[in-house]
């Protein structure tokens, strides 16, 4: 009988394609990944103190504590602001509009009012309060 040698076999593990794969993986979630932009709405609401007088070109939007809104002195519904709004600033030259608002009305109340301005074509929004607006 013959005593065989046993060859042992150099078990090498190659992880290169493992690594390609790794970063296959990692470029496909990178340009998957959907990257969520928050959106920006500035809004300064100054003290009462600091005031200017604001400018009689604006058109006005007044916002009450109940929540209503009013153009000219006429109560309007949220979702027939900017199609009012579109026309009136058809006809001026100066497209800013002044929301005033007091202290009491929701942010949230505020922030549609300044959207629906913004969507009728304003090029300029502002918000001021009825002691910093003044008479006009």
């Amino acid at each position: 009988m013959r005593y065989r040698e046993s060859k042992e076999t150099v078990q090498d593990l190659n992880i290169s394609p493992l690594i390609d794969m790794v970063f296959i993986l990692l470029i496909f979630f990178m340009v998957s990944t959907t990257f969520v932009k928050d959106m920006k709405l500035d809004l300064e609401r100054p003290a009462a103190s600091s005031s200017s007088t604001a400018s009689t070109k604006a058109v006005r939007l007044y916002i009450d504590n109940a929540g209503e809104v009013y153009l000219d002195g006429e109560s309007i519904r949220s979702w027939v602001i900017q199609s009012r709004l579109r026309d009136l600033l058809k006809t001026k030259t100066q497209k800013s509009v002044l929301v005033v608002t007091d202290e009491n009305v929701p942010s949230g109340k505020l922030v549609e009012v300044v959207d629906q301005a913004r969507l009728a074509g304003a090029s300029d929004v502002g918000v001021a309060t009825e002691k910093e607006v003044g008479a006009g």
